[in-house]
C-alpha cells in the first residue's frame, strides 16, 4: 500500500507528462470546449484506483495487492477510448471479447498462475497486425474488410501467451502510408485510413498523430491502452513518438517477427512497442521478440559508459534533412543536446556519414523499388555476357518486366507473412516444394514461367 501511494503521489505532485499536456492544452485556441486536460480528471475504475499515466510495473503492483482488477482496468481503458476517440480517431475497433478476457486472467492470477509482466494488460495493436479473434486486420483499407487471417501474428501469439490483452485495433496511415505520397502532397494526412479517419494528436487536436503508426502513438499518449504496437519501415514508429510526447522504438530488423504484418519492405520492415515509459518499452520488446529477452535489469544508471552511439552528420544539415515543416530547423540543437547528455553518461559518439549508395529521399516508395532494382540487377546478373550482348533493348525491358512481376508475385510466398488476403497461400518456396505433387502442380501452373525455371534449378 506505501508504493501504491508513492505512486499516486507522484502522479499527483510531480510534473508528468500529463500535467504538461493540461498546460499546453490551455494555451491552445485550436483544441476542442475543455481540450485534453480532461484527461487529467478522468481517472478510474470501479475500485477508484487512478491507472491514467500509470506504468506496466505500476498496474502490476496495483493488481497484486488487490487494488486493480485486470477486468477493471481493461474497461477504464474502454471507457477512455468510447470518450475520447470520437475526437481522437486513435482507434479503429475495440476488442469485444476483451473484458472476457481480462476477468479470465484474473482467474488465473487468483489462482495464484502469473504469467509475466505482461499479464492482465491492455494493448492496443496497430490494424496490419494480424489478429485471428473477432477483429479485422485491414491495414486501415476498407478494400479488404471482411477479410479473415489465417492466424495470429507470432507478435500477438506471444503477447497472449505472455497474458497481454489485445484490447483493440490502432488506428494507422492506410497501408502503412504506402496508399499514396501523402506525406509529401498532405503532411497533415500521413495518420489518416479510410476505416478510421485522421487520427489527432493528443497534445494538440488542430494537429496530426503523424504516421503511419498515428493511432498507436496517440493511442499512448492519451492513456487509452498500458501500451502499444507500430510498425516501421521508415519513420513509422519514431515519428508518431516524437510527436505524441512517448517512447517508441524500432528494433533491429529480425529481432521481431516479419510474418502476419501487412509488407512494405521485407528489407525493412518491423513491429516495435510503444509506451509512455523507457521501462514499458523494455517490457513490451521483450516479450514481442524471439527468443524472449528481459531488457529491464539494464535500466540503471551508468548503462550508457562505453557504449558507442553513431551520429550521422549528413542529417545534421539542414540542407540535407529539411522538411520544410514548421520547427524542422530547430530538432538539430534537441539532437545535439540530447546526443551531449549521453555523452556525459559515459557514451562515446561517433560521428560518420556512411550510408545506403542510392539517394534515399525517406519516401517508403522508393525503398520499395531500391529492393527491386536490386533484386532485377541480381538476375541480370546471371546472365552470360554473350547472351547479353544478343539481347535487344526491347528484349531486356521485357526481361526486367517480367522479373518484376515475378519479384512482386513471389513477395506473398517468400514473406511467409499474413497478408490478411485468405486466397493467397501464404507459403515460402521450399514449403511449396515440399507439397504433394498434386498440390505442388496446381500451385505451379498459377506461377509465372520465370519461377518455375528458377524453382527447377534449384
Amino acid at each position: 500500500m506505501n508504493e501504491q501511494h508513492s505512486d499516486r503521489t507522484d502522479l499527483d505532485h510531480n510534473i508528468t507528462r500529463r500535467k504538461f499536456l493540461g498546460t499546453s492544452a490551455l494555451s491552445s485556441a485550436a483544441l476542442v470546449t475543455g481540450g485534453l486536460t480532461s484527461l487529467l480528471r478522468q481517472s478510474a475504475s470501479a475500485t477508484g484506483f487512478n491507472f491514467v499515466e500509470a506504468t506496466i510495473p505500476q498496474l502490476q503492483a496495483a493488481m497484486a495487492s488487490g487494488a486493480l482488477t485486470s477486468a477493471d482496468l481493461t474497461s477504464g481503458y474502454i471507457n477512455r477510448i468510447q470518450s475520447l476517440n470520437p475526437t481522437l480517431h486513435a482507434v479503429i475497433e475495440v476488442n469485444p471479447n476483451a473484458v472476457a478476457i481480462a476477468t479470465a486472467l484474473d482467474n488465473e492470477r487468483r489462482n495464484g498462475h502469473v504469467r509475466g509482466p505482461l499479464h492482465g494488460i491492455p494493448i492496443l495493436v496497430k490494424d496490419n497486425i494480424a489478429t485471428d479473434d473477432n477483429m479485422q486486420t485491414t491495414a486501415g483499407s476498407l478494400a479488404i474488410y471482411g477479410s479473415q487471417v489465417p492466424a495470429d501474428a507470432p507478435l500477438i501469439q506471444q503477447l497472449r501467451a505472455a497474458g497481454a490483452i489485445i484490447l483493440g485495433k490502432a488506428n494507422l496511415g492506410e497501408w502503412a502510408n504506402f496508399r499514396d505520397d501523402e506525406a509529401e502532397t498532405y503532411p497533415l494526412a500521413v495518420g489518416w485510413s479510410a476505416r478510421g479517419g485522421s487520427t489527432n494528436n493528443a497534445y494538440d487536436l488542430s494537429y496530426t498523430s503523424w504516421g503511419s503508426s498515428s493511432g498507436s502513438g496517440a493511442g499512448a499518449a492519451a492513456n487509452l491502452c498500458a501500451a502499444a504496437v507500430g510498425t516501421e519501415t521508415d519513420g513509422s514508429i519514431t515519428g508518431p513518438s516524437a510527436v505524441e510526447n512517448i517512447f517508441g522504438l524500432k528494433p533491429t530488423l529480425g529481432l521481431i517477427s516479419q510474418a502476419g504484418i501487412v509488407p512494405i519492405s521485407h528489407q525493412q520492415d518491423t513491429a516495435g512497442p510503444m509506451a509512455r515509459s523507457v521501462t514499458d518499452v523494455a517490457i513490451l520488446l521483450g516479450i514481442m521478440q524471439s527468443p524472449q529477452t528481459d531488457y529491464t535489469p539494464l535500466l540503471q544508471r551508468g548503462a550508457l559508459q562505453g557504449k558507442r552511439i553513431g551520429r550521422d552528420v549528413r542529417f545534421f544539415d539542414y540542407s540535407y534533412y529539411g522538411s520544410g515543416i514548421p520547427g524542422d530547423e530547430l530538432t538539430v540543437a534537441f539532437a545535439n543536446n540530447a546526443l551531449s547528455v549521453m555523452q556525459s553518461l559515459g557514451a562515446t559518439i561517433v560521428d560518420t556519414d556512411t550510408g545506403d549508395v542510392f539517394a534515399y529521399n525517406g519516401d517508403e516508395f522508393t525503398a520499395l523499388l531500391y529492393e527491386f532494382r536490386a533484386q532485377i540487377a541480381d538476375y541480370l546478373a546471371t546472365l552470360t555476357h554473350t547472351t547479353m550482348r544478343t539481347i535487344s533493348s526491347r528484349s531486356t525491358m521485357r526481361i526486367v518486366r517480367k522479373r518484376c512481376l515475378t519479384t512482386i508475385r513471389m513477395y506473398s510466398y517468400s514473406r511467409n507473412s499474413s497478408s490478411v488476403i485468405p486466397t493467397i497461400p501464404i507459403t515460402s518456396p521450399r514449403e511449396h516444394m515440399q507439397r504433394t505433387p498434386r498440390k505442388r502442380a496446381l500451385m505451379m501452373r498459377s506461377l509465372p514461367r520465370t519461377s518455375m525455371r528458377s524453382s527447377r534449378r534449384t
